[in-house]
């Protein structure tokens, strides 16, 4: 679901605030110390059901609209949250666990070299997320058998099934790309020709759909590992990510040897844990939170995210919002760009 607009009153007992979002990218920006930040996490809670959050931040009211004209509201008297969901004039009372499930969204904070794993450890996020990665390609190289499907079908000539066929041939060259295939029984050659269709054709349509399956449930993984490969490769000078044959995270240096994880420089570090927070962690449709991308890296990089913003929101259907200080991140793109400007401070 699409935010369209944020309201809050008295935030600190101060500042009030509207904004207007973008569909797509957003860049929020102001001063230190005018909330931004604040505001930005709030939002993520309140998507989240995070009541434990919003009830130790001093605000009088919050207001989420969402491009559906519904709106969630929240009233905070005293750390006591009133929450409600308002449309077409009608509110209705709120639980955490149904706030969670009015949007996806993802929140990458300004502290993000570090996570706390499931077992509350805090380890590296780099070296985190190359091993969930790791585990995420070795899970779809041991599940490469085709299945049968059992759901619904629809009439197709044997004209349609040929382009279905094409275009699903299309999208496995596009995931072997990525390092994995499934299992094509023996006997069959995919596509078929029109012959083998028009001979075999319940044997080929109960493949196409079998594979049609797999497509669906790995298509995604390998489009991220693609354009997370395409996007690190692009900021790297002298070196070079690749995703080795048994899904491991490589950083192979041009004048020959590796690098380990560890020993990239810090905007490095901040370049790929940023994308692959975006591509890994947020499902298309979903709403990403980016607290200050331009941590550790130059002007020429940070010039270079908000086009890169733009085209993940574009290929994923996503909102990104992205608060920043720094104009070198929104560049070119000011009309994305929406200003926190107190009023009634």
């Amino acid at each position: 679901m699409v935010i369209k607009s944020l309201y809050i009153s008295r935030l600190f007992n101060q500042y009030s605030y509207t904004l207007n979002l973008c569909d797509g990218l957003t860049f929020v920006h102001s001063p230190n110390g005018y909330g931004k930040s604040t505001l930005m996490h709030m939002v993520y809670a309140a998507m989240k059901g995070d009541v434990k959050y919003l009830s130790e931040i001093p605000f009088e009211r919050l207001d989420v609209g969402f491009k559906d004209e519904s709106n969630l509201i929240i009233e905070n008297e005293s750390g006591d949250l009133l929450i409600q969901m308002q449309k077409n004039e009608l509110e209705t009372p709120l639980t955490p666990d149904e706030m969670a499930d009015i949007c996806e969204v993802v929140y990458i904070s300004p502290e993000r070299l570090m996570v706390k794993k499931r077992d509350g450890h805090i380890s590296p996020a780099l070296e985190t997320y190359a091993q969930e990665l790791y585990e995420r390609i070795r899970y779809s190289k041991e599940h490469s058998e085709l299945t049968p499907y059992a759901g619904q079908r629809k009439e197709m000539s044997d004209s349609d099934l040929e382009f279905w066929c094409k275009d699903l041939k299309a999208k496995l060259d596009f995931i072997k790309d990525a390092g994995f295939e499934p299992e094509i029984p023996a006997g069959y050659r995919f596509p078929p020709s029109r012959y083998e269709l028009s001979s075999y054709r319940k044997d080929y349509e109960d493949l196409t759909y079998s594979i049609s399956e797999y497509v669906k449930d790995n298509y995604i993984l390998a489009e991220s590992i693609i354009i997370f490969k395409d996007i690190i490769n692009g900021f790297f000078i002298g070196k070079k990510m690749e995703i080795s044959e048994n899904g491991k995270i490589v950083i192979n240096l041009n004048g020959g040897g590796a690098l380990q994880l560890s020993k990239l420089s810090s905007g490095e570090k901040q370049i790929m844990i940023i994308f692959y927070n975006m591509l890994f962690h947020a499902d298309p449709g979903s709403v990403i939170i980016l607290d200050e991308p331009e941590i550790s890296l130059h002007v020429t990089w940070q010039q270079r995210l908000g086009k890169l913003f733009d085209d993940i929101c574009r290929v994923r259907g996503m909102q990104i919002v992205v608060a920043t200080h720094s104009p070198q991140v929104i560049h070119d793109m000011w009309d994305n760009a929406r200003e926190l400007k107190p009023y009634n401070a």
